[in-house]
C-alpha cells in the first residue's frame, strides 16, 4: 500500500509539473505577440486600431500555438536536464505553429490590421523566451554557486561518461568539488572543450596537473578501460598521491545514465579483471529452461554465483544442496527475494552421505547437475588425507554415480588448474575426479563434462580476503614466494563460462577456461595495500614466508601431454588429456571407500598416486602400494 501510495504521489506530481510548465508557455503566447506589435512599430505606441486587432486575434493564435506546444510535448521535457533536443522539439512547435496561424488567419479576415511582419518577429520572441528561460533555469542550476566547493577534481576520460560525472558534480546542491580539467588520451580531444571544461592532457600528465593545481580528488570515468589501461591509470594516480575513485565497468553498466551516484572506490577486479565474457546465452537458456537443475555447494564461491546465473535464465526448479546451514539460508532468501517466481527446492546435506545425495535424486529427478562442493584449502588438506579424498574424490563418485543411475542429461564437475600436475593432495584428488568422470562417461547416457579453472577473486579462502583482513590490522601482509604466481578470474565470470561449457559439451570432455596471464602475488598484494590508501614497504610491510605444503610456485591450466584445442567460444579450450579404463578406476574407487572406512591413510595416498602418477607431492614419497597394477590406459 505504501508503495502504491509514493507511485500515486509522484505521478501526481509530475502531471503537475507538467501544467506548470504548459501554463508557463501559454502565458508567454500573448506576451511574444503584443510584443511583436510593439517592435514592429519600433518600440512606440501601437495604433489603436491594430491594437484592438492584435488583442481580438489572441482568440486565435493561443490557441492555435497551444496545441502545437500540446502536440509536440513542449510541456514534457524537465527544465533542470535541457538539452539540444528539447531545444529543437520548442522550435518545430514554434514554426508550425506561426505558420498555421498565418494561414488560419490569413483564411479568417485577409491578414486585415496584421502586419506581415508581425508573424517573423512574434516567432523570433516566442523562440527567445521560451528557449531562454529553459536554458537559463539549467544554467542556474548547473552552475549555482555555494560557499562549500573546497576541493578541485581532474575527470580521466573525456567521453559520454566523463561529460555526465561533471554535469553531476556541478547540479549537485551540496558541491564540494569543483571539476577543472579533463585529461584523455585520444589525440582528437586534446586542447577541446567539454562543458566548458579544458581537455588539459593525456593521462601521462596526471601528476604534473595534480601538481600544478593542487588537485585533491581524480575521477575515473573509464568504464571501457581494460584491465591494463586500468593498471596503468591507477599507477599515474598513485604516482600523483592523490585520492581517486572510477565509475563500474560496461559490464557492470546495464543501462542509463552514469554520474555521481555510481563513483566508487577502485577495487583489485578492476585492475585484475578481464574484458567481459561474450557468451551465447541464447544456446545456455535453452539449455536449461524447463530444465530440473541441481547444484551441489550452493552456498560457497562458485555453488552461489551459479545459483543466481541460473535462476535468472529460467529453469523449471532449482535445487540447493548444501552442507552449512548457514550458507544454505543465506542463499535460499537471496533467491527467494530475488527471484520471486523461482521454484526452489532446498536440501541440507553432505554429498558424501550416499543416503542424502540419493534422496536428492530421487526426490528432484535433476535433469542437470552442477557439481560444486569440495575441499580446497591445499595447506590444510595436506595433512587430512582421509578427509580430502573423502570429500573430493568419494563425493564426488557419489554424485556422478547417482546422475548416472537417474539418467541425469548433464553432469558438470567444477575442478581445478591444481590437477594438473599436481604437487598437493587437494589437486590430486580432483584429478582423480576428473580421471572417475571421463571413465564413466564411457559407458552412461549421461554426459559427464569437467571445467578447469584458477583462483576466483575473493573467493572464500583466497588470498584476496586475507590480504584486506592483514591490511586492515595494519600489516604485514604475508605473501609465501616472491615469483609465486596465480591466474585468476571473476567468479561472475567463471560461472558464466562454466554454464557455456555445460552447454556445448557432448561428455567427456575437459574444458580449460583461458584465464588470460598469471599475476604475481606480490603485485596483488602492493596493489592491494596502494587501494588503502597506504604506502607498500613503508606504511604496510610485506613479508615472505615461504612456500607452504603442497604449494606451487606457478600454477599450470594443463599438463604437458595434453593437447589443447579451440572451441567456437573463445574462451574454452578443449584438453584432450589421459583416460583410464572403467574396469581400472572402478575396483580402485571402492578399495578407496573401503580405505576411507577403516581410517587407512596409507592406502588412500597408493591409490591416488597410482591413478595420478604425475602427482610430485611429499605424500608420494611414502611410496606405492605395489599391489597395484600399472595398467593405466594412455588416451
Amino acid at each position: 500500500m505504501h508503495a502504491l501510495l509514493n507511485i500515486i504521489t509522484s505521478h501526481l506530481k509530475a502531471i503537475r509539473y507538467r501544467w506548470q510548465v504548459l501554463a508557463h508557455d501559454l502565458l508567454i503566447i500573448p506576451i511574444a505577440w503584443m510584443g511583436a506589435y510593439w517592435l514592429r512599430y519600433n518600440l512606440s505606441s501601437i495604433p489603436d486600431e491594430f491594437l484592438t486587432q492584435a488583442v481580438r486575434l489572441l482568440l486565435i493564435v493561443v490557441p492555435i500555438q497551444g496545441a502545437t506546444f500540446l502536440l509536440f510535448g513542449v510541456h514534457r521535457g524537465v527544465w533542470h536536464f535541457t538539452s539540444l533536443p528539447d531545444l529543437l522539439r520548442v522550435l518545430k512547435s514554434i514554426v508550425v505553429g506561426v505558420t498555421v496561424t498565418a494561414i488560419a488567419l490569413f483564411l479568417y479576415n485577409r491578414l486585415q490590421l496584421v502586419p506581415r511582419s508581425v508573424f517573423i518577429l512574434y516567432g523570433l520572441l516566442l523562440t527567445f523566451i521560451l528557449c531562454g528561460s529553459r536554458f537559463a533555469y539549467r544554467l542556474l542550476k548547473d552552475h549555482h554557486f555555494s560557499t562549500k566547493i573546497e576541493k578541485k577534481a581532474l575527470v580521466v576520460g573525456a567521453g559520454a561518461a566523463g561529460e555526465q560525472v561533471v554535469r553531476d558534480l556541478r547540479r549537485n546542491t551540496t558541491r564540494v568539488y569543483d571539476p577543472i580539467a579533463f585529461v584523455d588520451d585520444a589525440p582528437s580531444k586534446l586542447g577541446k572543450d567539454i562543458q566548458g571544461i579544458r581537455v588539459a592532457g593525456t593521462c601521462e600528465d596526471i601528476v604534473d596537473l595534480c601538481e600544478r593545481w593542487s588537485v585533491d580528488l581524480i575521477l575515473i570515468a573509464v568504464p571501457s578501460a581494460s584491465d591494463k589501461e586500468m593498471q596503468r591509470i591507477v599507477e599515474y594516480c598513485e604516482k600523483a598521491r592523490v585520492e581517486f575513485r572510477t565509475l563500474p565497468t560496461v559490464h557492470d553498466v546495464v543501462a542509463g545514465k552514469v554520474g555521481m551516484r555510481d563513483l566508487r572506490d577502485v577495487r583489485i577486479d578492476d585492475l585484475l579483471g578481464r574484458d567481459p565474457v561474450t557468451l551465447d546465452w541464447n544456446l545456455i537458456r535453452s539449455n536449461i529452461r524447463d530444465k530440473v537443475v541441481l547444484i551441489s555447494g550452493a552456498g560457497g564461491s562458485i555453488g552461489s554465483e551459479l545459483c543466481r546465473q541460473v535462476a535468472g535464465v529460467d529453469p523449471k526448479f532449482l535445487v540447493l544442496f548444501e552442507q552449512s546451514e548457514y550458507n544454505l539460508y543465506a542463499m535460499e532468501q537471496e533467491l527467494r527475494r530475488r527471484f520471486p517466481a523461482l521454484d526452489l527446492g532446498i536440501m541440507l546435506g553432505d554429498i558424501c552421505d550416499e543416503a542424502a545425495v540419493n534422496m536428492a535424486f530421487e526426490r528432484y529427478r535433476p535433469n542437470i547437475v552442477f557439481h560444486a562442493a569440495a575441499y580446497k584449502h591445499v595447506p590444510i588438506l595436506e595433512s587430512q588425507t582421509r578427509e580430502a579424498v573423502k570429500n573430493n574424490i568419494i563425493g564426488s563418485s557419489i554424485f556422478a554415480e547417482q546422475s548416472d543411475r537417474y539418467g541425469c542429461d548433464n553432469f558438470i564437475l567444477i575442478s581445478t588448474d591444481k590437477a594438473v600436475n599436481p604437487t598437493s593432495l587437494m589437486g590430486a584428488c580432483k584429478r582423480v575426479g576428473e580421471i572417475f568422470c571421463q571413465a564413466l562417461n564411457a559407458q552412461s547416457k549421461t554426459r559427464f563434462v569437467t571445467v578447469r579453472f584458477g583462483n576466483v577473486l575473493g573467493s572464500a579462502g583466497s588470498v584476496v580476503p586475507l590480504f584486506n583482513e592483514q591490511i586492515k590490522q595494519g600489516g604485514p601482509v604475508t605473501v609465501t614466494h616472491p615469483d609465486i604466481m596465480r591466474y585468476f578470474m571473476t567468479v561472475t565470470e567463471a560461472t558464466q563460462l562454466i554454464l557455456q561449457a555445460s552447454s556445448v559439451g557432448r561428455g567427456g570432455e575437459i574444458y580449460v577456461l583461458d584465464m588470460g596471464e598469471p599475476i604475481k602475488i606480490d603485485y596483488l598484494a602492493e596493489q592491494m595495500v596502494r587501494l588503502s590508501g597506504r604506502v607498500p614497504g613503508e606504511e604496510i610491510k610485506i613479508i615472505y614466508t615461504g612456500l607452504r605444503p603442497g604449494e606451487k610456485l606457478n600454477e599450470e591450466l594443463f599438463h604437458r601431454d595434453e593437447r589443447l584445442s579451440v572451441t567456437a567460444h573463445d574462451k574454452l579450450l578443449l584438453a584432450h588429456s589421459r583416460e583410464v579404463e572403467w574396469k581400472v578406476v572402478s575396483p580402485i574407487i571402492e578399495r578407496i571407500k573401503e580405505a576411507v572406512e577403516l581410517y587407512n591413510e596409507t592406502d588412500l595416498r597408493s591409490m591416488v598416486v597410482h591413478l595420478v602418477p604425475e602427482y610430485t607431492g611429499e605424500l608420494k614419497q611414502t611410496g606405492t602400494s605395489s599391489e597395484f597394477s600399472s595398467d593405466l590406459k594412455t588416451g
